[in-house]
């Protein structure tokens, strides 16, 4: 049996702000109960799942050992897509038969979008 990454959980002061960066710019759907301290983030397709947990006070935030890069289509049409709905990414990169932009979400995550190039 292959274990498979189910969920990830993202330490946060920011949990509202969190939730609807990755519902209007990631397409996640939001679930909380009313007494779970825990917000999950359910991907609308097949992916993972984000689990925005409440960071201790001296945690802290936006540490560079984790990235979320998430895989699109087409990541120029995704980054103005994105532009429009006010998240900007930083310049394209190319490298190796893909591309990918980076961002940063609410609490200083480092977020990336990537993709294969078509002739890559």
């Amino acid at each position: 049996m292959t274990p498979t990454l189910g969920s990830l959980i993202l330490y946060t002061r920011k949990i509202d702000a969190m939730a609807t960066f990755y519902v209007d710019h990631f397409d996640y759907s939001c679930h909380a109960l009313p007494d779970d301290r825990i917000v999950e983030l359910r991907p609308k397709d097949n992916g993972t799942i984000l689990l925005l947990h409440p960071a201790a006070k001296g945690a802290r935030q936006g540490q560079a050992a984790v990235k979320l890069v998430f895989t699109v289509a087409d990541v120029p049409a995704f980054c103005d897509a994105s532009a429009a709905k006010g998240l900007v990414f930083g310049s394209l990169h190319h490298a190796d038969g893909y591309v990918f932009a980076n961002t940063k979400d609410p609490s200083g995550n480092s977020v990336s979008v990537s993709g294969r190039l078509a002739n890559g």
